[in-house]
């Protein structure tokens, strides 16, 4: 299995753009073959701000390597570096397997 921790920084007040841009595309991620889990958090509220009040975190879990490239040219996730290019500041994405 594939874990992936994506941190996405939207330009500054622009939170909510990037969360809408994510949330359009999640029902055909989830159905694309291979895909566990594919979702959004942010920070708690109740606690201090540990990445920050313009980030967004996608957490993904993915069979295996075939279905994460695939994923990787599909049109969803396409679809979503279209309409998050303009609020986009920054992405870092981290690829993990089990220990």
């Amino acid at each position: 299995m594939i874990h992936i921790l994506a941190v996405l920084t939207a330009k500054i007040g622009h939170r909510a753009a990037l969360l809408s841009a994510f949330k359009s595309v999640v029902p055909a991620v989830q159905a694309e073959p291979g895909c566990i889990e594919y979702q959004a958090v942010v920070d708690l509220e109740t606690s201090p701000s540990k990445f920050g009040a313009d980030t967004v975190v996608v957490i993904e879990k993915w069979t295996d390597q075939a279905a994460l490239d695939a994923h990787n040219e599909g049109p969803a996730l396409k679809s979503f570096q279209e309409k998050a290019k303009h609020v986009l500041a920054q992405a870092e994405v981290y690829l993990l397997q089990n220990a």
